[in-house]
């Protein structure tokens, strides 16, 4: 899986809305945290949920985007199910509760066992 970073309000907008599971990692260059917290869960959610699909928003090269959407600490992960936001993870997190707060929705919206 690859995660594409999102350069455009509007190419996120559309990524949410049209997208039935999205991840969206808020990180920057420049923010240590960020750099620990994105592989495990790059690693994590491919071997967990393998549908969703993720993207990466860069705060320090995308200030407008993360403006627009009361990003002002980093990281932050939003997870969206069929358009609509489910779950929001903002600076300090654990990436395991995340992963286990990801999994009823998920299972819901691809109706695995």
């Amino acid at each position: 899986m690859h995660v594409h970073t999102v350069e455009t309000l509007e190419a996120l907008q559309t990524l949410q809305y049209e997208s039935e599971a999205l991840l969206v990692l808020y990180g920057g260059s420049e923010c240590n945290v960020c750099d620990v917290v994105k592989p495990q869960i790059i690693t994590q959610v491919e071997e967990k949920y393998p549908k969703m699909r993720m993207v990466y928003v860069d705060c320090h090269k995308t200030t407008d985007i993360c403006s627009q959407n009361g990003i002002f600490s980093l990281p932050v992960v939003q997870v969206y199910f069929t358009g609509q936001k489910f779950i929001e993870e903002v600076r300090s997190f654990s990436v395991g509760k995340l992963m286990n707060d990801i999994q009823r929705p998920y299972l819901m919206c691809f109706d695995e066992v």
